[in-house]
């Protein structure tokens, strides 16, 4: 049975929560009705008609502009369902499932693969892994938005999953403040303050102040979370054509019980292993997994005037971990072969990207073209520690004292030269490209970029080398008007991916790539309130990193190819006045070399949905459901760990006092559905869902 050992578990968490932060588009919060006239009137969302921001793609292009599939969680869904973190928030999105493998650490597919690049408004992490660790808070955040596909232009890597783009909230013209309180089930209580407004009584000086509190225990035993986000943001209109927004924020997710790995779905024999209830966990008392991450940005707009802006940003992250960890590797009867170790990390990144964007004219024509260039440098360090260099592998304990909470905690004193990370990655980019309007209602979107990165160092005694020069991504899309309502579109990008992990000769695997194409159509109706979108989609892809187990220091993984081509079918906004919808369908179907289905925990048919309603008899009151239904998945090689087709149901009711003062009530999974959280990467370990659940919320707003 496989375990995730300690590089992953310190290099996925070194990089996966190291975000950067570009010029960000000004939105409204309509649960606050937050909002700011200085930047372009761009990505603006109202209920759950989402727009969004043009920072998702590079190129300042509409939603209804990319050939390709767009969603957007708005703030108003967000705060409907008392989404809170990003991996709540990915479940409601049409397409992407949320693969939490253990209690901390979760990975994110779309289409069938790993989501590689988040980006944090428009400017991606481009040393990025697949996996969160903790849960990263929303608090500052005014939106999410999900390009479904490959986006090797925009983003710099063609992975044809997905692109999450986390769109800042933004200081404010005029003074507003929101304070939001809620207590739920197992002992759970938040509080968020939000205030904003301007400085100086010209207004050229805003600010921002946000904080949240999230502290509770789980269904889970043993475990518990506490999540602290402080941030403040200062924007300063220089003169007429140049603003300077300056940002800092501390994000602390620490949490005690915490699982490396999961529960063992079968024992050493591949015989299924049951438990009595879904509280079961293998965490114990002294593991923990701490995480803290400070992040501060400086941007400058300059506006040149006749619709040519620059942007010009640079950020610094730096991220400590520290955790005690315990891992159940096989069960035999009542004797687990069990591993545990102390490691610490610390993570050091810096990222600056200049952008330059506005209209051309050639034969007659309005133009628009994008270009810049994008610099990334991260330096990991991190050591482990173990009880002693004889037994690091492995230890035998009694399976039921696991379960039960009672195994004790090794000594963890000795480490090695070879139980550590040290090494430095860099890349750099340049990047251009153009919308042409070949005529009235024919657009093509045409550009490429060119992508160098270069690492040095050494993880858990293997070199870690990456050098990859002038390798470059080419993107290519034409989007039709049919008329002003709807619109088709085509788009094509070439994959290009470096991977960071170790090929079986122990050195870094070579980069991923392939190709991805898409066609669909995209439409509005009820007077362009509800959006609509249907999309087909293929994929190739070689070298696909494959976790192929452990060489006796580290993970090691194979380079696979594969196969894939699906549908998805989208709607969002307002289906009648007082409906608001957001939901989609996502098949997608991945095979192997040979022609055979795999990777067979992505389930081939899912649904996502969030419904409200505002009562027309009693306008303070809104009501709504959440729904989320999944087809079976399974382990790749053994039948007996699978996960039946599930669906759950959230409910929610709000009512507004007056003004100022608002209550609501959120029942989450009403039919108390037991299900596993996910089979992901041909895992045998998993652990439960949430039961049933309820969380009381009342809001102070200004």
């Amino acid at each position: 049975m496989k375990r995730h050992l300690p590089a992953r578990l310190l290099l996925a968490g070194a990089c996966s929560a190291l975000p950067v932060v570009h010029a960000a588009d000004n939105l409204t919060l309509p649960a606050t009705q937050i909002d700011s006239t200085r930047e372009p009137v761009d990505g603006i969302s109202q209920g759950y008609e989402g727009r969004a921001s043009s920072s998702t793609t590079k190129l300042g292009l509409t939603d209804r502009q990319t050939p390709q599939a767009v969603t957007t969680i708005t703030r108003q869904a967000l705060d409907d369902f008392k989404i809170t973190g990003i991996k709540d928030a990915l479940r409601a999105a049409p397409s992407v499932t949320v693969e939490q493998t253990e209690t901390d650490r979760t990975e994110f597919t779309s289409r069938g693969f790993d989501i590689g690049t988040f980006e944090y408004d428009g400017m991606g992490m481009p040393f990025v892994s697949s996996t969160l660790v903790g849960d990263q808070d929303l608090a500052e955040y005014e939106q999410i938005d999900v390009l479904h596909g490959a986006n090797g232009l925009m983003s710099g890597a063609g992975n044809p999953s997905a692109t999450v783009n986390f769109v800042r909230k933004r200081p404010t013209d005029t003074f507003q403040a929101e304070v939001d309180t809620s207590v739920g089930s197992w002992d759970s209580r938040r509080i968020d303050i939000d205030v904003g407004g301007p400085l100086t009584d010209s207004g050229n000086v805003r600010g921002r102040f946000i904080y949240s509190h999230d502290k509770g225990n789980s269904w889970m035993d043993r475990y518990s979370h506490e999540r602290n986000v402080a941030a403040g943001l200062l924007a300063f209109d220089v003169s007429d054509a140049d603003t300077v927004t300056v940002g800092f924020s501390q994000h602390n997710s620490d949490s005690n019980g915490s699982t490396w790995g999961n529960l063992p779905l079968v024992d050493s024999n591949g015989n299924a292993i049951h438990y009595s209830g879904r509280s079961n966990s293998i965490g114990q008392p002294w593991t923990y997994w701490n995480l803290h991450t400070q992040r501060a940005f400086v941007e400058l707009k300059h506006d040149f005037g006749k619709d040519w802006n620059a942007t010009l940003t640079a950020t610094g992250v730096q991220e400590k971990q520290n955790t005690n960890m315990l891992y159940v590797g096989s069960v035999t009867g009542d004797v687990a072969d069990a591993y545990a170790n102390h490691t610490r990390s610390e993570a050091h990144q810096l990222l600056g990207e200049a952008k330059v964007q506005g209209p051309f004219s050639l034969f007659g024509r309005e133009h628009q073209l994008t270009f810049g260039a994008a610099y990334g440098r991260t330096h990991q360090k991190g050591q482990e520690y173990d009880e002693d260099l004889e037994h690091v592998s492995a230890f035998q304990t009694s399976f039921p004292g696991i379960l039960a909470g009672t195994t004790p905690m090794p000594a963890f004193g000795v480490t090695s030269e070879t139980l550590g990370q040290n090494f430095q990655d860099t890349q750099k980019s340049l990047y251009a490209g153009a919308r042409f309007s070949l005529a009235d209602d024919l657009h093509w979107i045409a550009g490429a970029r060119m992508l160098s990165a270069d690492g040095k160092g050494d993880s858990y005694g293997t070199a870690h080398d990456t050098r990859e020069h002038g390798k470059i991504t080419p993107y290519t899309g034409l989007v039709y008007d049919l008329n002003d309502a709807w619109s088709v579109y085509g788009s094509w990008t070439k994959i290009y991916n470096p991977q960071y992990v170790s090929g079986s000769d122990n050195s870094v695997l070579d980069p991923l790539e392939g190709k991805s194409m898409e066609v669909g159509v995209k439409g509005s109706v009820m007077d362009e309130r509800l959006h609509l979108t249907a999309a087909l989609f293929k994929t190739e892809q070689r070298n696909v990193a494959v976790d192929a187990g452990y060489n006796g220091i580290q993970e090691i993984y194979t380079g696979e190819d594969y196969k894939s081509h699906g549908v998805e079918l989208q709607a969002s906004g307002e289906v009648m006045p007082g409906l608001d919808v957001l939901g989609g369908y996502t098949y997608v179907r991945i095979d192997d070399d040979n022609g055979e289905r795999a990777r067979k925990y992505v389930p081939t048919h899912s649904f996502r949905g969030m419904v409200t309603y505002r009562l027309p008899s009693l306008p303070q009151m809104k009501v709504g459901t959440r729904l989320s239904w999944q087809t079976a998945v399974e382990n790749d090689s053994n039948s007996a760990i699978h996960q039946n087709a599930y669906g759950l149901v959230d409910l929610m009711a709000s009512y507004d006092i007056d003004s100022n003062w608002s209550t609501s009530l959120n029942l989450n999974n009403v039919t108390d559905r037991k299900y596993l959280l996910s089979l992901y990467n041909n895992a045998t370990t998993a652990s439960y869902g949430a039961p049933r659940n309820l969380t009381a919320s009342v809001t102070w707003k200004y």
